[in-house]
């Protein structure tokens, strides 16, 4: 679909609508009614807060109700209900990939999206490798509204977000009152426990604070409690006879099970494969965590003996303080300040099937590195009931890699100030942006063999010929020899961030007119260290050289690289809305954003004296958007047409390859409601025409859609409201998608149903039942492999949505 047919699309809903709406009136509407929330103030992303119908972007808010029909068991799981956004959200309670409007998630994370909290950065960018924000973010009844703006002045009034901005808006007190709610996983193990109090200590003093406190061992059947921690979060506002000053107080620490890609049979072709369950592993319901894997005895970041809790999972500890200050100085001219301070560290741990194949051929290979002779080896198990039994030869194995990163530093500040000043029908705004995001982090990486088993698989450990194990309780390797021993990695980087901008608004009329500049200057220092293969390196002291000790992967920290870079870029927004009448307005758009790569260029493209080239060090996206808001008694909708380009480069960590392209993406995005009597409705859908227009590394893959982008995406939540019961559906689809970008491998359509049923007894009580994945559809997002075999049996890395869970709450609000 091109653009100018968008254009014609949008235009021709304008014309469609009746004649007597185009009249030039500006009286409010008799219909008071506002089902998608029109009029709701938008903070987000711009200069000065205006509602969605008033606003010339496109934007999308969901309140607490629509959070909850959603029946999310994740954050990532929210972002499926905003239109224009595309959230793969089968990693757990982080690590998500989220992409909007065709933009690429090439090689995981948020790369051109950034989520905030209260309008500040979670982290200053989206796709740290095993550091996506979404891992240092957690959605609880603290949260009034969630508020997102795809394109537009996202890529001026923030950094590093030409593709949009997500962000969290906390309560504040404003309204009295509290709420305690309990959750319980009623076919998994799931405990909850949520409150949220706020009110006033006096006429102009407010206070909100709440959070959570969770455990359990999570949707799937990982043999231990996968899901533990809790979050706080607080604020105290004081207003004054000019403005208010608010601080916020927050602090997580969760520890979250990470999905990987798991082991998957697909048969069929490629245009038409069926993919399933290997037997003993349930793809929707089981994971590759394992009781009879929970530590891993190895070497830190300095070389030295450590053992690492394989149930830390994504384990963020955040704590963060947070200002908001703003007040009116002086007639027509307003001040606004805003910082916030967090300390961050933590885990990532989480095994990776790097192979999954035939046991013997494993083990041969395993035996091979280990002795450095072919031939046959023998299989028994590490541990587990069977613990010293042979393995039989045709047994399914898992080569598995421990993603094992420790997150040393993530701490960053963030500091937005800016002055706005109205002349009459004009206000323009000036602001400087500063922030500094450290990435402090160490890849320890180990290899061992695991049994192809969904419900607390074992360790396998070879032998040679006279039934001498040759492995280590299942660890074969202290490093990862299958990917050519690449990923030991330390690195302790710290980028800087400054960014004045300008803003400038004029009202006339019914026409709203607004532009805005944005300059980033980014500064990179730190260093780097990749990986020194040791041979005879004894680990674990004993005196004694073991066979996976000949040859250890240990950090480089003597031969350190060096980064140390500046670069500097201009992002720039253009757009007009126009009030055909109090309920119709149409917007334009034009804009270009960019967005500074950060850790991924190291390892590959930083140059040996640590500079690295502006192309490589910034990517630029170009929008053009047209959209079209109406609303009439019950009835809402919000359609936007859009084509963007977008510059891409990259790393992947799990395929070891680096990118280099630029992608085009031309699609229209859709937002309705209908709010009438008992009944309501919710609906949202995005269509994207995506393609690699260039690829400097592999050219065979121009033309092609990019990988896991559907043509369409849906959601969809119908429901009825009898006062004392509360129910309705939550629909969410794609169409097919490609697994990879050489558009071999489909991925079929599917869609998702969440069911929800409210029951209140009695005044300030609600008890709910909840099913996420109602009818236990296998829905693929990810898949490590881009092509199978067509006639065969193929065993396949890929990530599947997970199975039906049904789960009870308990609500009291007072």
């Amino acid at each position: 679909m091109k653009f100018r047919t968008l254009l014609a699309v949008s235009v021709a809903a304008v014309a469609v609508l009746p004649a007597t709406l185009h009249a030039q009136d500006t009286t409010p509407a008799e219909d008071p009614q506002d089902a998608l929330g029109l009029d709701e103030i938008i903070v987000t992303a711009s200069a000065r807060p205006t509602n969605r119908l008033e606003s010339s972007i496109s934007v999308s808010a969901l309140d607490e109700s629509a959070i909850a029909d959603a029946a999310p068991r994740t954050t990532a799981e929210i972002f499926r209900q905003i239109p224009g956004i595309r959230s793969e959200s089968t990693g757990g309670d982080g690590n998500a990939n989220i992409a909007v409007r065709g933009l690429p998630v090439a090689s995981g994370g948020a790369k051109f999206l950034q989520l905030q909290e209260d309008g500040m950065p979670v982290m200053q960018f989206g796709d740290i490798a095993f550091g996506n924000a979404d891992i240092f973010l957690r959605a609880d009844q603290t949260i009034a509204s969630i508020q997102a703006v795809r394109g537009g002045s996202a890529s001026t009034l923030a950094s590093n977000s030409p593709g949009g901005v997500i962000n969290f808006i906390s309560k504040d007190g404003k309204e009295d009152g509290g709420v305690v709610m309990a959750t319980i996983g009623l076919d998994y193990e799931d405990y909850r426990l949520d409150f949220d109090y706020g009110g006033h200590l006096g006429e102009k003093t407010r206070f909100n604070i709440g959070g959570f406190w969770r455990q359990g061992e999570g949707p799937r059947d990982a043999g231990y409690t996968g899901n533990k921690g809790y979050q706080i979060k607080a604020n105290l506002t004081q207003e004054f006879d000019s403005g208010y000053v608010r601080v916020y107080l927050k602090r997580l620490d969760d520890r979250a099970i990470g999905y990987l890609p798991m082991p998957t049979l697909v048969t069929g072709t490629n245009a038409d494969p069926h993919f399933g369950s290997l037997p003993g592993f349930d793809i929707k319901s089981q994971t590759p965590h394992s009781k009879y894997f929970t530590s891993d005895i190895g070497l830190d970041g300095n070389n030295a003996l450590h053992t690492t809790d394989i149930k830390d999972g994504m384990h963020p500890v955040v704590t963060s303080v947070g200002l908001e200050a703003v007040f009116d100085v002086a007639d027509g001219l307003k001040l606004e300040e805003r910082f916030r301070y967090s300390d961050v560290h933590g885990r990532f741990v989480s095994p990776f099937p790097a192979e999954v194949g035939a046991g013997q051929g494993i083990a041969n290979s395993v035996g091979e590195l280990l002795t450095g002779a072919a031939g046959t080896y023998g299989m028994v198990y590490a541990n587990g009931p069977s613990a010293g039994q042979a393995v039989a030869g045709n047994a399914l194995l898992m080569r598995t890699h421990l993603f094992n990163v420790d997150i040393n530093d993530f701490s960053s500040f963030t500091n937005d100030l800016k002055l706005t000043k109205d002349f009459g029908p004009a206000s323009i705004t000036a602001g400087y942006y500063k922030a500094r995001q450290n990435i402090d982090m160490d890849w320890v990486w180990n290899s061992y063999l695991m049994a192809v088993d969904g419900h607390n698989a074992a360790l396998i450990d070879v032998t040679d010929g006279s039934g001498s194990v040759l492995t280590r309780g299942g660890l074969y390797a202290y490093g990862v020899p299958f990917w050519g021993n690449c990923c030991q990695r330390s690195y302790d980087v710290r980028y800087d961030i400054d960014a004045p901008y300008l803003a400038g608004t004029l009202e006339t009329g019914g026409l709203t007119i607004d532009a805005s500049l944005r300059y980033d200057h980014v500064k990179a220092r730190g260093n780097y260290a990749g990986t020194l293969q040791a041979t005879n390196y004894d680990v674990n002291g004993d005196g004694t050289i073991q066979p996976v000790e000949r040859s250890v992967s240990l950090i480089d920290n003597g031969n350190t690289s060096p980064v140390r870079y500046s670069v500097g870029y201009w992002s720039w927004s253009i757009g007009a809305n126009y009030m055909f009448t109090p309920d119709l307005a149409a917007f334009a758009r034009v804009s270009r954003g960019g967005r500074a790569n950060a850790d991924r260029l190291l390892f590959g493209v930083v140059q040996p004296d640590g500079s690295v080239r502006k192309q490589d060090a910034v990517d630029f996206v170009d929008q053009y958007e047209l959209g079209v808001k109406y609303r009439s008694g019950p009835f809402g909708l919000f359609v936007t047409g859009f084509h963007a380009k977008t510059q891409e480069q990259n790393f992947e960590a799990t395929t070891q390859r680096f990118l280099d392209r630029t992608y085009k993406a031309t699609g229209v995005e859709i937002e309705a409601a209908y709010r009438s009597g008992i009944l309501d409705l919710r609906a949202g859908a995005t269509y994207t025409d995506a393609k690699i227009a260039k690829d400097a590394i592999t050219p065979a893959n121009e033309g092609n859609t990019p990988r896991r982008q559907a043509k369409l995406i849906y959601q969809i939540t119908p429901a009825v409201d009898f006062d004392v019961v509360r129910a309705g559906l939550n629909i969410v689809g794609t169409t097919k998608a490609y697994a990879q970008d050489s558009n071999e491998l489909v991925f079929p359509a599917y869609a998702q149903v969440n069911a929800f049923v409210n029951f209140r007894p009695i005044d300030k009580v609600e008890v709910s039942l909840n099913a996420n994945n109602l009818f236990n559809v296998t829905g693929i997002t990810e898949a490590e492999e881009g092509s199978i075999t067509p006639g065969v049996d193929n065993y396949v890395r890929a990530r599947s949505i997970n199975g039906r869970t049904i789960s009870a709450s308990l609500r009291y609000e007072f």
